[in-house]
């Protein structure tokens, strides 16, 4: 399994610093040259990948860590994203009414043809993503959604390497809508840090 961190903003470095503390190798990438951001993916670690978003886009598991209103721009690097897992670790606030009632990640969705989504990594600040999940004999928790069933195991899998406890809420629009904005309400998950104790 192959995976890649689009975007190296401060949610994409907290993600990637995870990898790294894993020793798990991950492609990074932004709409830029890959050169502009090198030094920042060598100083987190050797198994931080600078690419292209040409070459990134080739893994398996893709975390969208871009801002939203950008999301088009990095659906366009395929004409199909068939056999990929898009985790949308992206926030939107206020919600913009060009998403009509739609969980913005059901939105995002409609733009990677043919992709596995999964809502995901979204909740937590990026400071508190960026730290050590594991505390006191706890993993912290990210919650993950799916309006596909299949598309959660693989993801939750690679939270557990990353050393977080994965939580499922099941579909988008319901158990997901606690980490998506409403209008000018967030979610009820959203910014909560939360741990599961080791049973």
């Amino acid at each position: 399994m192959s995976y890649a961190i689009i975007g190296f903003g401060k949610i994409g470095q907290a993600l990637a610093k995870a990898f790294a503390r894993n020793g798990i190798e991950v492609s990074v990438a932004t709409t830029r040259d890959p050169e502009s951001f090198a030094s920042a993916a060598a100083a987190i670690g050797p198994t931080i990948i600078p690419k292209t978003l040409a070459d990134a886009v080739k893994a398996d598991i893709i975390f969208l860590a871009v801002r939203f209103e950008s999301h088009p721009d990095v659906a366009k690097a395929l004409s199909s994203w068939e056999g990929k897992t898009i985790i949308d670790a992206t926030n939107v606030f206020p919600v913009p009414e060009e998403l009509d009632g739609l969980p913005s990640s059901a939105f995002v969705a409609k733009a990677f043809t043919d992709a596995k989504l999964v809502k995901g990594f979204n909740h937590l600040i990026a400071a508190t993503l960026a730290a050590d999940p594991i505390v006191e004999g706890g993993h912290r928790v990210v919650f993950l959604s799916s309006d596909d069933e299949d598309a959660i195991a693989p993801v939750a899998a690679l939270a557990k390497q990353l050393g977080f406890a994965p939580v499922k809420l099941g579909k988008l629009n319901e158990g997901g809508a606690l980490v998506h904005a409403r209008g000018r309400t967030w979610g009820q998950l959203i910014f909560q840090d939360l741990f599961k104790k080791e049973q």
